[in-house]
């Protein structure tokens, strides 16, 4: 009887087992050790939202964080049509021009007009306009201020100050405003920037840098670097700068190093050497005065002002060529001229170079002095002749002889300071201070 009970128990116990095992497990299916034990794992808890939600805030607020201190947050740039209407060249000169439009441009000190657009640069915005009727193409601005406004190769340079430098770089299409290479220098505040054809020079009293054509990589750097990687590469560290002048492949500065120079030095550098910060000099001489300008160089020339003459001397020796009188006074060389650029004009002809009370215009082939005018600026050139700006006109001048051939009233309502002159098409533009005004 004991025998028989357990083999009832041991059957009971089997048929639980296979009854259980046919709840638990799809017919066909066979038990696996590695599927997971207890419940499957969801993202779906109060602690899971959580942490997506942490996540979620803190990639808004690295978002938020990057675009408040971006430059983009603060730039602003209107484009325009990619396209403009060239103006026709001028054969006859207009026997009156009157004022078609104004506009303020305290960051320019020459005209700037590229193509048929006339830029102008105020506070901390680059405006493109119709040179005909001053109309906006388009706008350019940022939350810093402008230091200067030029244009090279097609486009137009707008340099922004940041902190203690002029430093931030943009180049923009003169016809659409489109912005193009950008780089970051170390321009001083009242720097100038001077095409020398292949590369821009941006001026400065203690040190000045180059950038190349193509991409505004630094091809140059001169006098008293931020960061001396390569020391005793500087020819003269510590000296002064009081003016500058560039031509194809050269780049002439008059320096002041009264530590070990008795006077004024010229020095004609190459733009592009081996290594940015190991400078090439053509040559440099000691000029024998002090307060000199250099005035303009040509490729085998450089002509340097001092009170009552101009020196010339050969840029690739540093001999002296010859001594002209000039109606230049001391008083007039007093200081540097404003961003050390001495205010000239290049036409066909001549160079025209404006002492502070004359037009000096000077021969492209030895620039000796050919004849000279009284006037308020450099003047500029329209259908073959000279305009000279003059006490209420603009005087029309033969650019060979220099003789007067007639006068074109202008009413600048009062300005009487320096007037520097352009033209584009048929409009005439006069820079009159910190306004640019457009004459027709």
């Amino acid at each position: 009887m004991l025998e028989s009970d357990d083999q009832q128990a041991a059957a009971t116990d089997q048929q639980s087992a296979v009854d259980t095992e046919d709840v638990l497990a799809e017919p066909g299916s066979e038990a696996r050790d590695d599927e997971p034990v207890g419940p499957v794992r969801t993202w779906r808890t109060r602690g899971d939202y959580l942490a997506l939600a942490l996540v979620t805030v803190a990639v808004l607020v690295a978002g938020i964080l990057v675009w408040v201190f971006s430059d983009a947050r603060n730039t602003v740039s209107q484009t325009g049509p990619s396209q403009v209407a060239a103006l026709p060249p001028v054969t006859v000169l207009p026997p009156t021009l009157a004022e078609v439009w104004r506009a303020p441009s305290n960051a320019t000190r020459t005209p700037v007009s590229l193509d048929s657009v006339v830029v102008t640069g105020d506070g901390g915005e680059v405006t493109g306009r119709d040179a005909l009727t001053g109309d906006v193409r388009w706008k350019y601005s940022r939350d810093w201020p402008l230091c200067t406004v030029s244009t090279a190769w097609g486009r137009v340079f707008a340099l922004y100050r940041k902190d203690t430098n002029c430093s931030e770089l943009t180049t923009l299409d003169a016809a659409s405003g489109k912005r193009g290479p950008q780089r970051n220098g170390d321009a001083a505040l009242d720097t100038r920037l001077l095409n020398e054809g292949s590369h821009v020079l941006a001026t400065g009293e203690t040190y000045f840098e180059v950038y190349r054509r193509d991409d505004l990589v630094r091809s140059l750097e001169y006098g008293t670097l931020r960061a001396i990687v390569n020391s005793g590469k500087q020819p003269r560290p510590g000296c002064r700068y009081g003016s500058f002048a560039v031509t194809g492949g050269k780049a002439a500065v008059i320096e002041r190093c009264y530590d070990q120079d008795p006077s004024d030095r010229i020095t004609v550098l190459k733009p592009n050497p081996e290594k940015s910060d190991e400078p090439q000099v053509i040559s440099s001489v000691i000029i024998g005065e002090k307060g000199a300008r250099v005035v303009a160089v040509t490729g085998n020339r450089v002509a340097v002002a001092v009170p009552d003459k101009l020196i010339v001397f050969d840029t690739e020796t540093g001999g002296l060529v010859a001594e002209y009188p000039v109606e230049v006074s001391a008083d007039e060389l007093r200081g540097d001229p404003p961003g050390r650029v001495v205010p000239t004009m290049t036409s066909t002809a001549a160079v025209y170079w404006f002492t502070g009370s004359r037009t000096v215009a000077l021969s492209l082939v030895d620039l000796n002095p050919l004849w000279s005018t009284p006037s308020k600026g450099p003047g500029t050139t329209l259908a073959g002749r000279a305009l000279i700006p003059v006490e209420g006109a603009l005087q029309v001048v033969d650019q060979v002889s220099g003789a007067e051939v007639g006068r074109i009233p202008v009413d600048r309502g009062g300005y009487d300071g320096p007037v520097e002159l352009a033209t584009e098409g048929p409009v005439v533009l006069e820079q009159r201070g910190d306004t640019l005004v457009a004459l027709r």
